[in-house]
């Protein structure tokens, strides 16, 4: 056996002394890779937190209508509303649609009730579409007005743009009394200063050929018409949609 084999046989490696090297050793190397390993698990976390954090919720269109808006004798999901719903999605806007139009409504029905409705929902945007039932069932048309008058402000008050939808009677009505209902809406909007839909049924109670416009009972538009009804409403509607 040589010197150098006694040497070493003679002074075996003591491993705690080399223990606090070892140790040291091996933080320097895990240190970095346990970083990168907790970055790379909680960043995913951190992005979809730091999204959801900036994300605004959806705000609150509602809609304050009679048969015309509440898809009276139209297959669900056809009616105008529905077709609003759709484009404000594909055009990738931060809107809830709250459709609270019922059948047979009157301004003062909808007057009633959007107290309430303003409280559930707090809407951003109110589209109020009343007064054809006002007309159709001979009713004061200074309470028409009354009646929309304060359904304006108290939206307004409520912190919601508002958008009105006007109405038009047909000619055997008299004139006097279409002139009067068609006005009121226009006097309205601009006493409240708020946008206006001169006519909702523009291009479909004035066609060519309205009958082909309407259902059966030639007072609620066909499913084909609700297209252009919200063709009418879009570019007011619009200007209220930041």
């Amino acid at each position: 056996m040589t010197a150098l084999s006694k040497n070493i046989e003679s002074k075996p490696l003591d491993f705690n002394k080399l223990a606090p090297w070892l140790k040291n050793s091996w933080l320097k190397t895990l240190k970095p890779l346990a970083a990168l390993a907790l970055a790379l698990m909680l960043g995913p976390i951190a992005s979809t937190l730091t999204v959801a954090q900036t994300a605004k919720p959806a705000e609150t269109l509602l809609v304050v209508g009679d048969s015309l808006s509440a898809e009276y004798g139209l297959k669900r999901g056809t009616g105008w509303v529905p077709l609003l719903e759709k484009q404000l999605a594909a055009d990738k806007k931060n809107l809830k649609v709250v459709n609270a139009s019922i059948s047979g409504d009157t301004s003062s029905g909808g007057n009633s009730r959007l107290a309430a409705l303003l409280t559930l929902h707090k809407p951003a945007i109110v589209v109020i579409e009343l007064g054809g039932n006002d007309a159709l069932r001979g009713l004061p048309l200074d309470m028409t007005e009354k009646n929309l008058t304060s359904m304006t402000q108290a939206a307004k008050k409520a912190g919601a743009k508002v958008l009105l939808l006007g109405m038009q009677v047909p000619p055997n009505y008299g004139g006097a009394y279409a002139a009067t209902f068609s006005g009121l809406f226009t006097k309205v909007a601009k006493a409240e200063k708020v946008p206006l839909v001169p006519f909702f049924l523009k291009g479909i109670a004035d066609a060519e050929d309205p009958t082909a416009q309407f259902q059966a009972d030639r007072i609620h538009p066909n499913e084909q018409s609700q297209p252009k009804m919200l063709a009418n409403v879009l570019p007011e509607l619009k200007k209220l949609i930041k």
